[in-house]
C-alpha cells in the first residue's frame, strides 16, 4: 500500500542525495525512477550519465578503453553527481569500491543498499548481453564472487533495504520507510 507522504515529510527527505548502490540486477535504476518519481526529485543513473559524458556505451567503455578508464570516469561522474543538489542516484554495482567515491557518498548521500537473493539477480541479469562483467559467463557463479567482494563494502551503507523479488512498488515503500526510520535516529 502507498503511504501518502505530508508535504513536510517530502521536505526532510529531500534534504540529500538518496544513491542506491548493490549489484548489478537489484533494480537500482528502474526502483530509482519511481523513488525520485514518488519524492519529486529529479533521478539520475550513473552509467546513463557516464555515457553521455564518455560519448559511447558502457560496453564500449569496458571493450575498447578498459574496465580502470572506466572506473576512472565513474568516480569523475560520480563526484560531480553528489556535489550538486539532491536527486536520486542509482549508483553502477562497482562504484563503491573507490574509496574517493565512498567518502563522497557519505559526505554527500543518504545510502541505501539494495540487497536481493542471488537466484533473482541472476535471473533478472540473464535477459540481457548488456552487461560487460557477464558476457559470456554464467551469471551465478559471476555474481557469487562480486557478492563476495562487494557485499563487506556494500555493508558500509547508511540503511539495508531487501528488495527480494517483489513489486517495484514494495521496494519504493521499504526504501521511503527506511528513509524516515533514519531520521528519526539521533545524530541522522
Amino acid at each position: 500500500m502507498t503511504a501518502v507522504l505530508s508535504a513536510s515529510e517530502l521536505k526532510r527527505l529531500n534534504t540529500r542525495t538518496i544513491a542506491l548502490v548493490g549489484l548489478m540486477g537489484v533494480g537500482k535504476s528502474t526502483v530509482g525512477r519511481r523513488l525520485a518519481s514518488r519524492l519529486g526529485m529529479k533521478f539520475c543513473d550513473a552509467d546513463d550519465e557516464i555515457e553521455e559524458a564518455a560519448g559511447m556505451s558502457v560496453s564500449d567503455i569496458f571493450a575498447t578503453l578498459g574496465e580502470a578508464a572506466f572506473r576512472d570516469g565513474e568516480a569523475r561522474v560520480m563526484r560531480r553527481l553528489l556535489e550538486g543538489r539532491p536527486i536520486v542516484l542509482a549508483t553502477g554495482g562497482g562504484a563503491m569500491l573507490n574509496p574517493d567515491t565512498r567518502a563522497h557518498l557519505k559526505r554527500h548521500a543518504v545510502t541505501v543498499w539494495l540487497k536481493a537473493d542471488l537466484s533473482i539477480v541472476a535471473r533478472r541479469v540473464a535477459r540481457r548481453d548488456t552487461r560487460p562483467l557477464l558476457r559470456g559467463k554464467d551469471p551465478t557463479e559471476i555474481l557469487k564472487g562480486l557478492a563476495e567482494a562487494r557485499y563487506p563494502i556494500y555493508a558500509e551503507a547508511d540503511l539495508v533495504v531487501e528488495t527480494g523479488g517483489g513489486a517495484h512498488a514494495e521496494a519504493v515503500e521499504a526504501i521511503i520507510k527506511a528513509l524516515k526510520d533514519h531520521q528519526a535516529e539521533p545524530g541522522a
